[in-house]
């Protein structure tokens, strides 16, 4: 009997997933995929999408056509109700049965963390970089003070420091550094926390990056409000700013909050070091849909940062499993999270970092920052394979 594999989302994770089930079951698998998004985003490039130095066709292509060539099923639509008792899902495209189900739904903003998130410029999704864009064009015309920031309970540092450093770059290009105040807020304890309780020599170095840029840095902060112009920290303290860009917390999509024990406060789905739900032999959830418990506790709420490398790694853990399922084999591949090896290039307009270790949270063994020039090509080099590689769909090339 074939079997029936349903995956939520088309993204690095879901994606992975998806083609390494398929690649490796052939016609023993009907495999479909349902996207809310019809394109698939490279996420990492768009720090570079306000300063106009990509668009949406550089870091886009359409997911149908990879699919389809692989031989799996692409349906365009939004999940809204997962029923894992009846191995089924509704969505906006109708209901769809499963024998196994991989979630892979990724995040939302939660623009309700702060009192004006809603209007202020961020860059977590490829329509908020492009809204940044233009505020960004609009600061060109009218230049003052910039604040770029990550709020309590955030977890994508890594892009608030590439977007803050870009932003550094930047305005050298244009003749402001100097004359307007660059300054950044955070809720990481220290500047190189990242969300990942730091690296070795992250702290200094990343003190020695801000002193040399003349960044203001304002670390273990909360954000209490965001008004036009003014950025006011819960210390009473206003940041008055021409331009400013935050990094929000994200959530996993309400849909799944629907579903009783799927789901944690954050409506990510809590799951076993194979990637199965807890409850749900059969359900799956990677990537970001995929819950992290945080490992410690600092004075203002922190996140983890899910990025493309360890979903694709929590995909190919997923897919292995689904596949010994088929096969009637129990599912015995596990890689923690925190387990999985940290791979990061932090660009810098013209400059850049690169992180690497052995784990992506401590204890680690090894653990290495190398600075210079040639990661800001790295971090391009990476982009162009990256693309290639999944449009090509050989999602299991490194």
């Amino acid at each position: 009997m074939t079997a029936r594999v349903l995956v939520l989302g088309g993204s690095f994770a879901g994606m992975t997933a998806a083609l390494s089930i398929k690649s490796d079951l052939g016609e023993e698998a009907e495999v479909t995929v349902v996207s809310a998004s019809d394109r698939f985003v490279f996420n990492p490039s768009l720090i570079w999408l306000p300063f106009g130095r990509r668009g949406r066709t550089d870091i886009t292509f359409p997911l149908e056509p990879t699919f389809t060539k692989q031989g799996v099923r692409f349906v365009h639509g939004s999940a809204t109700y997962v029923d894992p008792d009846h191995h089924r899902v509704e969505t906006t495209e109708g209901s769809f049965d499963y024998d196994y189900l991989v979630i892979a739904t990724g995040y939302h903003n939660d623009l309700d963390v702060v009192p004006g998130m809603r209007d202020t410029p961020t860059i977590t999704t490829l329509h908020d970089a492009e809204r940044t864009y233009d505020a960004w064009r609009r600061f060109l015309d009218d230049p003052g003070d910039v604040v770029i920031g990550a709020t309590q309970r955030a977890s994508c540092f890594g892009a608030a420091y590439e977007f803050l450093f870009n932003t550094s770059y930047q305005l050298r290009r244009a003749g402001l550094h100097g004359k307007v105040k660059l300054t950044y807020v955070t809720s990481e304890p220290f500047a190189g926390h990242f969300g990942i309780d730091g690296m070795p020599g992250a702290k200094p170095l990343m003190k020695m990056f801000a002193k040399k840029e003349g960044i203001t840095v304002e670390p273990n902060q909360s954000i209490a409000e965001i008004k036009p112009e003014v950025v006011v920290l819960s210390d009473g303290r206003e940041l008055p700013y021409k331009f400013a860009m935050i990094v929000p917390p994200f959530r996993g999509q309400d849909f799944l909050a629907k579903t009783p024990d799927l789901v944690d406060a954050g409506n990510y789905v809590t799951v076993r070091p194979t990637y199965q739900s807890e409850k749900w032999d059969d359900v799956y959830a990677v990537g970001i849909a995929a819950a992290v418990p945080v490992p410690w506790t600092t004075q203002v709420a922190t996140g983890i940062p899910k990025t493309g490398f360890p979903s694709e790694q929590q995909a190919h853990v997923a897919a292995k499993n689904i596949v010994s399922q088929v096969r009637g084999e129990e599912p015995t591949e596990e890689k923690e999270f925190s387990k999985i090896p940290a791979l990061c290039v932090m660009d810098a307009g013209n400059n850049g970092v690169a992180m690497v270790a052995d784990h992506m949270l401590p204890p680690r063994k090894a653990a290495v920052m190398v600075p210079g020039p040639q990661n800001h090509a790295f971090k391009i080099g990476f982009e162009k394979y990256s693309l290639a590689k999944m449009k090509a769909g050989k999602v299991k090339l490194p």
